[in-house]
Parts: structure tokens; sequence; C-alpha cells
């Protein structure tokens, strides 16, 4: 019983000296590719619209069954927020178009100027010294259909 112990274990050793010798030549397995860690999700952008190639690039955290329901929570109310957003700009662009083509050029003005201000940035207002306050401009949207509203004159005081 002693000379087949010894045996298996002279076995073992002969076993693990080819195989290191092996693996020190062949140079390791290269099959094999490195794994990303956790923690190495890439949201979407939130300080400018949404892009292509920013949705393709987005990635999320893996979890115990799939990705982390709240990155892909956010994920989509940020591209939804943005399809929205995007949606009435067009709607705008559009009642523009047709005000022009129909000679409305007050109402079309009218659209413009909203347009331009939904487009622009938001406006960094200082309310204490140290404080300072975001404000975003939300322009009233115009119906091509209705009339064009009419400044009217300012009474003296």
């Amino acid at each position: 019983m002693g000379q087949l112990l010894l045996f298996i274990v002279v076995a073992l050793v002969v076993a693990a000296i080819v195989f290191g010798v092996t693996v020190m030549i062949g140079g390791g397995d290269n099959a094999l590719t490195p794994v990303e860690p956790d923690g190495a999700a890439v949201p979407l952008p939130s300080d400018r619209p949404l892009g292509e190639e920013d949705v393709s690039r987005t990635r999320f955290d893996t979890a115990w069954r799939g990705y982390r329901m709240s990155q892909v929570d956010q994920a989509l109310q940020r591209a939804a927020y943005d399809i929205g957003y995007k949606g009435e700009l067009i709607g705008v662009l559009e009642a523009e178009v047709a005000a022009l083509r129909e000679g409305r050029t007050a109402d079309a003005d009218v659209l413009r100027k909203a347009r331009e201000a939904a487009i622009a940035p938001a406006e960094v207002v200082p309310a204490q010294p140290d404080l300072q306050i975001e404000v975003n401009r939300e322009p009233d949207v115009v119906s091509a259909d209705a009339p064009a509203p009419r400044a009217e004159p300012a009474e003296p005081r």
C-alpha cells in the first residue's frame, strides 16, 4: 500500500512539472479575454440631446438575473423624454412652415421665437450671493391654427 501511495505522489509531481514546463513554453492560454468588471456602466448623456451613437454606446451593470433595473429605467425615461421633446419640436416646425406657406408671417414669427426660446440653454439666475438656481424657460407654444397674439399698448401712468 505504501508503494502505491508513493507511486501516485511521484506521478502527480511529474505531471505538475510537465504541465508547468508546457505552460512556460506555450505562453499560457490566449483564448480567454478579460471581462469588464461590474460597475462599468455607461449612462446616457444628460447635458445634450441624444444621438444614435449615445444609445449604442450605453452599457448597464449586470445583476443576478440580467441588467440593473434602475439603470435601464433611467435610460428609458431619458430616451422617452428626448423623443417627446423632439416630437414637439417637429410639430412646432411643421406649424411654422404651414404658417409661412399660408402667408401668416406674424404667426410664423411667434412660432419661431417660441422654438428658439425652447432650444436656448437654461439661464442661471443668482438668487443669493453664494447660491445659483437654474431657471428653465418654457415658452408658450402657439398652434398654427390660432390667431397671432396682439400686443396691446401700455397705458401711461
